[in-house]
């Protein structure tokens, strides 16, 4: 598995996260919204951990930079 997102996507990807994890733990958001928010910012993480998003593979993205 190659990883193919670069640190700006891995940034936002945490920082994505981080703000659900606020919003549900004051309370801001709840119910179903909240319960599929907080299960995205969890992809988020493991993603932005692991460096790879199977989502890109068929469309053939990569965030990395490209070696010269």
């Amino acid at each position: 598995m190659k990883t193919n997102m670069g640190i700006v996507d891995r940034i936002i990807r945490t920082a994505l996260a981080v703000v659900v994890a606020v919003l549900y733990f004051t309370k801001q958001i709840t119910g179903t919204a909240a319960i599929i928010l907080v299960i995205l910012a969890v992809v988020f993480l493991l993603t932005s951990a692991v460096g790879f998003c199977p989502l890109y593979v068929p469309f053939k993205i990569s965030t990395k930079k490209k070696k010269a």
